[in-house]
């Protein structure tokens, strides 16, 4: 069982989906859902901005082909970590 709900998992979709590095939000909602579990358990483990950027540079540049430097991760990253602090998930993911 994932520790997180289908709403975190939409939130961080809308997130990656406005982010769109490959143009096709528009048209494949789903295109980055390979990112969602990875990011989370990251997230969930504590990783900061530096490590989310990493990850997000190696599914840019690995996975998808793309130029990372150009699709600024590291803002994304920083939205990312931004986005989950704010909704308090890493408290309530951990039981605290």
């Amino acid at each position: 069982m994932r520790p997180w709900s289908t709403s975190t998992e939409n939130s961080l979709r809308h997130l990656l989906n406005e982010w769109d590095p490959l143009g096709v939000a528009d048209d494949v909602q789903d295109e980055y859902d390979c990112m969602l579990a990875p990011l989370l358990e990251r997230l969930r483990a504590g990783a900061d901005r530096t490590g989310i950027g990493e990850f997000l540079r190696h599914e840019l540049e690995d996975h998808f082909g793309l130029d990372a430097p150009g699709l600024r991760p590291e803002a994304m990253a920083a939205r990312v970590v931004a986005w989950w602090e704010s909704v308090g998930l890493n408290d309530d993911v951990a039981g605290v």
